[in-house]
């Protein structure tokens, strides 16, 4: 279990926001907003890249049933075309934080960048394995946005995003050379943009 840093424990309400799917080819950027219940610590929480699907399921549970508020954002394929990944990252992670019934008086972002939101706080790099309130902001982005892979696979056979969940894989690639780009494909990403060519 991680050992997380308490110097936000002087704010009645922390939010901790991340993301997941900056780096996929396919899919939107998921987003998740979570402020915890202080009197309530959540066993397992850590960076959500090292639980397995399951541990990453069942603490989402935990999440989601006890802490303060919780909320999911996102920016669409075609949203990420227009403005770029990392401003789509930014409108997804405001997009969260405006979701959250209870407005936090501090929110810690992981990473080196902090979107355009009206409450003070601060980026945070490797801030999943930093801070409570990020690790449970990671899990509950990575289950959602691994679900919505897992009905993309059943809309869009052939390409592999039950495995992959949009990662550019092997595998992955090889399925856009064959089928080229579906419609939740990231057109402007130069792997996609390049299968138009040779599908």
């Amino acid at each position: 279990m991680a050992s997380f840093d308490n110097a936000s424990c002087d704010y009645h309400h922390v939010a901790g926001i991340d993301e997941v799917g900056r780096g996929c080819l396919a899919g939107a950027v998921v987003t998740a907003a979570v402020i915890l219940d202080q009197t309530h610590p959540i066993k397992g929480l850590q960076d959500s890249k090292k639980l397995t699907p399951q541990q990453r399921h069942n603490i989402a549970q935990t999440i989601r049933q006890h802490a303060v508020c919780w909320a999911i954002g996102r920016a669409e394929a075609c949203e990420i075309d227009r403005i770029n990944i990392l401003q789509a990252t930014m409108l997804a992670m405001a997009r969260a934080y405006h979701a959250l019934p209870v407005k936090p008086d501090w929110v810690l972002v992981d990473g080196n960048r902090f979107p355009d939101i009206p409450c003070p706080g601060e980026s945070v790099i490797g801030g999943d394995s930093l801070h409570a309130e990020i690790s449970a902001a990671s899990i509950l982005a990575k289950v959602a946005r691994d679900q919505e892979m897992l009905t993309a696979d059943r809309l869009y056979p052939g390409y592999g995003f039950a495995r992959h969940k949009g990662y550019a894989t092997q595998q992955h690639r090889a399925a856009l050379h064959h089928l080229g780009p579906s419609s939740i494909h990231r057109h402007s990403f130069a792997p996609v943009r390049n299968s138009r060519k040779s599908a």
